[in-house]
């Protein structure tokens, strides 16, 4: 293989080194993917002695060799938050995963309100934020408040509301189903 193959050879693995990575952080693999970022690491160290003559070679090799150093550096933040318990997407997905059925399955079901209140204060507790100030009351007229503006703007009475951490603060997200 020459230069531009070996160049050509490094774009596509770091390209999937990226998306392996991300499905890592998503939880879709169990397992970080140490051989495949091995194998780009030697790719990038192969010609670091060599000189390449030709400019354009020279300038994509040494982009993808800086892309590389840059996305080191965002896996390891991110490995190093999830190992903390730190790291927003891995805790709220264990927050959804943490919850547990309830006991009694013939209970009438508790007002959509009721769940986003509850849902709320655990984002909040999640993030370590106080819940001192927080009450049914005010996250209703909060859902109420979007409520109505959606239903004018979408012309529907159905609304959905979730609660998503986003930036490490809980928001509350509305859309029409």
């Amino acid at each position: 293989m020459g230069i531009p193959d070996d160049i050509e050879q490094f774009e596509k693995s770091l390209k999937e080194l990226t998306i392996k990575y991300e499905q890592y952080f998503l939880g879709l693999e169990k397992r970080e993917p140490t051989r495949l970022r091995e194998e780009v690491e030697r790719l990038a160290r192969k010609h670091t002695t060599a000189s390449i003559s030709n400019t354009m070679l020279q300038f994509r090799y040494n982009s993808l060799k800086s892309r590389l150093s840059s996305y080191r550096q965002y896996w390891n933040r991110t490995n190093r938050l999830i190992e903390e318990g730190t790291y927003s997407r891995d805790r709220f997905k264990m927050e959804i995963h943490g919850r547990k059925p309830s006991p009694v399955a013939d209970a009438p079901a508790a007002p959509p309100e009721d769940d986003i209140f509850r849902q709320y204060l655990e984002a909040c507790k999640t993030c370590n934020l106080p819940i001192d100030g927080i009450t049914r009351e005010s996250v209703a007229a909060s859902l109420d408040k979007f409520r109505s503006g959606l239903s004018d703007r979408y012309k529907t009475d159905r609304i959905e509301f979730r609660v998503q951490i986003e930036g490490g603060k809980p928001r509350i997200k509305a859309r029409p189903k």
